[in-house]
Parts: C-alpha cells; sequence; structure tokens
C-alpha cells in the first residue's frame, strides 16, 4: 500500500508554532527525521509518520499538549497550502467543503473515502463528519482540523459556526482549551468526529478573490494532485522516501527498499518496468534539488552539497557539471 504524504507546508507551519512556543529546531528536525531546509517549497511531500513524530516532538518540547489545537486554532491555511488560497477564493463556505473534499490530500492523505468530509442532516443541525479511517491512532489530526473548521470561519466574519463538536476519542487533561477553542458544546467519546452547524451558514459568502483567481488557483492544484497520484509510482514512492534523508548520505537502495516492504531485486524490476533505475531515480533527485537550492540563493554551494547527499564538496562539483555543464558556483550566480 502506497505510504501516506502531508505537504511540507503543513509541517512548516507546525514547526513555526513550535519553535515560538520554545520549542528547538535542531531538536524538533532530530526527533522528527524532517529536514528543515527539504520543507521551503510547501508543495514538497513528507511522509505522514514524519509529521506524526513532528507533531510528538513539539508536543513535549515546547510542553503543551494541547499544541494540535493551537495548531489549528491559530494557523491560516492560506500561508500552507494552495488549498488555503483555493478555499479562500471560494464562493461560499459550501464551495469551500467542496474544495476541501476536492484537494484535501494536497494537505493530508488519510485512510478512507475519496470525500473526507461528509453531509449528514439530523435533527441537531447539519453534521460535517471527518471520515477518515482508525482517527484515534493520531487524534491530534482531528484535533487540528476541527479547530481549523471552526476558527477559520472567523476570518471570513463568521463569530461561530459551531453548535456542537463531537470527538472519538476520550476527553484529555487539557479539556478546558476545547471549551475556549470552540466555544460549543463538546461530546467526547463520540460515534463520529464532526462539527455540528446551522445549515445557514453553508450559503455565507466568502470570494475574498476574484473569479478568475479561483480559476488560476484550482489550474495549479490540478496539476499538483495529478502529480501527487503520479507519486505512487515505484519512482515517485522512491523519490518520497529519499529526500527525507537525503542530506545524511546514507540513500541506499536496500533502505528504500525496506521501507517499502520490498526486497531490493523486487524495488529493481518495479523501476525497470517503469524504465528507470534508483540510482537514475537518486542522480536525476540531487539534480532537481541542487538546482533549487542555488537557484533560491538561500544556502551556499556547500550546504547544497550536504543536502543533497554528498560529503565532498568536489564531488558535489563534479555531479553538478556532468548534470548541467556548470559548475554550482555560476549556477547560483546565474539564479
Amino acid at each position: 500500500m502506497p505510504e501516506l504524504t502531508v505537504a511540507a507546508g503543513l509541517a512548516r507551519g507546525l514547526i513555526e508554532l513550535a519553535v515560538s512556543k520554545g520549542a528547538s529546531l535542531g531538536e524538533l528536525a532530530r526527533q522528527s527525521g524532517i529536514d528543515p531546509a527539504y520543507l521551503q517549497d510547501q508543495d514538497n511531500r513528507i511522509p505522514f509518520v514524519n509529521y506524526v513524530a513532528l507533531m510528538r516532538a513539539g508536543k513535549e518540547l515546547c510542553n503543551d499538549p494541547a499544541l494540535a489545537l493551537h495548531y489549528g486554532e491559530t494557523n491560516d491555511m492560506s500561508e500552507i497550502s494552495i488549498v488555503g488560497l483555493v478555499a479562500n477564493a471560494a464562493e461560499t463556505m459550501m464551495d469551500v467543503l467542496v474544495q476541501l473534499n476536492r484537494y484535501g490530500r494536497l494537505v493530508v492523505e488519510f485512510d478512507g473515502p475519496k470525500n473526507r468530509f461528509q453531509l449528514s442532516r439530523r435533527n441537531t443541525g447539519l453534521w460535517i463528519v471527518d471520515s477518515r479511517e482508525n482517527p484515534n491512532d493520531f487524534p491530534e489530526l482531528t484535533e487540528s482540523t476541527l479547530a481549523r473548521m471552526v476558527c477559520g470561519p472567523r476570518r471570513f466574519g463568521v463569530a461561530q459556526v459551531a453548535n456542537e463538536v463531537h470527538f472519538t476519542h476520550a476527553a484529555p487533561s487539557y479539556r478546558a482549551e476545547y471549551d475556549r477553542i470552540f466555544r460549543a458544546p463538546v461530546v467526547f467519546e463520540s460515534d463520529v468526529n464532526a462539527v455540528v452547524m446551522d445549515e445557514k451558514w453553508l450559503a455565507h459568502r466568502i470570494a475574498n478573490q476574484p473569479r478568475y483567481v479561483f480559476g488560476i488557483l484550482s489550474e495549479h492544484a490540478n496539476a499538483l494532485l495529478e502529480s501527487l497520484e503520479n507519486s505512487k509510482s515505484a519512482r515517485g514512492r522512491v523519490e518520497s522516501l529519499l529526500m527525507p534523508i537525503l542530506h545524511t548520505g546514507d540513500a541506499s537502495m536496500e533502505k528504500i527498499a525496506a521501507k517499502m516492504g520490498l526486497s531490493r531485486q523486487t524495488l529493481f524490476r518495479r523501476l525497470k518496468a517503469e524504465g528507470t533505475s534508483f540510482e537514475k531515480v537518486l542522480d536525476e533527485l540531487r539534480c532537481r534539488l541542487a538546482l533549487g537550492y542555488l537557484g533560491g540563493k538561500k544556502v551556499s554551494v556547500n550546504e547544497t552539497a550536504y543536502l543533497v547527499g554528498f560529503s565532498d564538496p568536489a564531488t558535489f562539483s563534479r555531479a553538478f557539471k556532468r548534470w548541467t555543464g556548470t559548475s554550482p558556483r555560476d549556477a547560483r550566480g546565474k539564479g
């Protein structure tokens, strides 16, 4: 089964919050296995398991057990993902929900039906149900998702959308934070994770951007979604597993095959069937990332060499010239 991933922007936003609360950036990186430099492009992908490790490291290092709630409460999705920008340009809150189902996997992939958020009309109101599977394995994602769902509309001029909020997990020690953030009755050990709201809010107008902006953003989101779907190929999975560990210099075929639950020979055959090889995927990934780092002019040539897995800058320079026909210093100067 393909490994689930999250957008680099989601991890970057969480790191920024945790650091603002006193966590060490280096320790967050060490405990989560995430290279902060890789998060510069918010559309990059990191394994879901690394995001889980980041969240739990952040809670410990900040001494904030409600970190996930606080992330959902304070974070503006438009700052970390194209999905937030699309939502801001949607016509109504109903349109926002449609776009969240359409593009939500760009933020975080999940086990469950294609549409993560299901509408259910009951006597108490309209239930927006988060239908991902096994939510209590990582309740922090439920916390941040529902907090963002309730607090986000406050930026659109809606003071309060929630009549009730339901969680399938048990009440934690920081129960008071739920009451402060949601400003509505909170039910724990419910049969679903859901926000209950008055249906009138679905027609509330947003449209913070002109309609043509919505079209441009949707086109870009569609391209990212297609790329994400293509990444489920053997090549795409190898790349997604290589990127977080590339800087360690230990990006061997054996290690990646083990992470995929395959033998080295099986991975070799799958890549060969796609017309490529492990060595070629690694080489092309290093080239692409090096060009991005040097073009951004935010890291030196030596730092770039390290980030793409070369312990010796001279070896990196020779490889870069083989890739591009020019030296990394010249490429950085032209970027």
